[in-house]
């Protein structure tokens, strides 16, 4: 079994590769820089099976401990950044003008990168480690994840349990969070457009008026939660997008109105189809307008499943302590694309602290580097525990 300080090291080598990643980002599906200096890195840890191309540009790579027979256990990391313009100041900040890596990925690909390092020196345990580099976590449907798992990876690779790790802002480094079932809820979007009769500004009696209209619709969607949901359950509706006319005088013949729903539960989510429709049909109505509606099932929650939670939890427990880890924390309302890896196979998704930093999707965010100590150190205890082997 290996101690934290067993990784200072490679903590020092993965802050370089992170660094890269960050001032280098590149979005959803074209991540071809990245993947080729993945696959690279890959190589140069005398890693020999290594498959390129998955999903566009996904990577699998296996590597076989010296322990024997075994299962095939995934391990996950997103490699993909934000449309978002950097201000976080820092020496690495991206090169890419609108393009930066908001939401941790860089850290995420260096730190499995770390852990890949290790595991292909040492090869202390038994079965085999698939690592899983996934393009387009933050893209809409189809999500890199779910293209991936099309792409049939869990049966090509004979994968048996899939695991994930997300940075967290506001934790502390060295600590992680986790819980068995609902972590973080499912995604789903919806379009309303209401449709009226255009016209001048100046004579408003002569229109159907899609923009009062629609500014019922919004104010009507916000009682869903508030007033006909049960307190105790975890819905979202969330309306982040009005689309109308260009001009200061012109009433337009429609309004696009967009939104998302966070939920736990697919019947939250039939809940809010439904009811997201019917007052907006019923509010148009009222105003002699017309409303067409669509309603996208984007990503489903992510369930970690209990069994494996737990060893998710005795990895990061055997690393930092009892006291450092969160087996109970509180559901998340954003949601994350593994959830499509956890439907095919059994396995857990965790959280690891990044300290007082901006939060994720912030044009100031930055990975702490203290973290990749953290998170190269749990990959490699998930794999010991999983997959022990005591004769090497």
């Amino acid at each position: 079994m290996t101690g934290i300080e067993t990784f200072r090291d490679l903590q020092a080598e993965a802050t370089t590769w992170r660094r890269h990643l960050h001032e280098n980002p590149e979005l959803d599906y074209r991540l071809q820089n990245t993947a080729t200096f993945v696959a690279e890195k890959l190589a140069s840890f005398g890693i020999n099976h290594i498959e390129t191309g998955i999903a566009e540009t996904g990577i699998v790579a296996l590597i076989q401990g010296e322990g024997g027979e075994g299962p095939t256990i995934g391990l996950r990391a997103d490699m993909d950044a934000l449309p978002i313009l950097e201000a976080s100041g820092k020496p690495w900040s991206s090169k890419i003008t609108g393009c930066m890596h908001a939401c941790g990925h860089d850290g995420h690909t260096a730190m499995l990168l770390g852990a890949a390092k290790h595991l292909a020196a040492k090869r202390k345990f038994k079965g085999t480690v698939a690592l899983i580099f996934q393009p387009a976590e933050e893209v809409e449907l189809p999500s890199g994840a779910l293209k991936m798992v099309q792409a049939g990876i869990m049966d090509r690779f004979d994968i048996s349990q899939v695991y994930g790790m997300h940075i967290m802002p506001g934790m502390d480094i060295g600590k992680f969070g986790i819980r068995p079932g609902a972590l973080m809820a499912s995604q789903d979007d919806f379009d309303i457009v209401v449709k009226g009769t255009g016209g001048h500004a100046a004579e408003p009696h002569r229109t159907i008026d899609p923009v009062t209209i629609a500014a019922q619709i919004v104010l009507g969607l916000q009682s869903l939660v508030s007033r006909r949901t049960d307190p105790l359950e975890s819905l979202v509706v969330s309306v982040t997008k009005l689309s109308a006319a260009q001009a200061y005088n012109i009433i337009p013949d429609e309004v696009v109105i967009s939104g998302t729903v966070r939920a736990i539960g697919s019947a939250l989510q039939d809940f809010a189809e439904q009811e997201i429709q019917a007052v907006a049909e019923g509010i148009a109505r009222g105003f002699r307008a017309g409303v067409e509606f669509k309603y996208m099932r984007s990503v489903p929650a992510t369930f970690n499943h209990p069994e494996k939670t737990k060893l998710a939890v005795a990895a990061a427990q055997n690393l930092v302590g009892t006291a450092s880890v969160d087996d109970a924390v509180k559901v998340q309302m954003g949601a994350e694309d593994f959830s499509y890896m956890l439907q095919e196979r059994p396995g857990a998704y965790i959280y690891l602290g990044n300290g007082s930093t901006a939060e994720c999707h912030n044009p100031a965010f930055d990975f702490d580097d203290e973290a990749l100590l953290y998170g190269i150190g749990w990959w490699v205890k998930l794999v010991e525990t999983i997959l022990p082997c005591e004769t090497l």
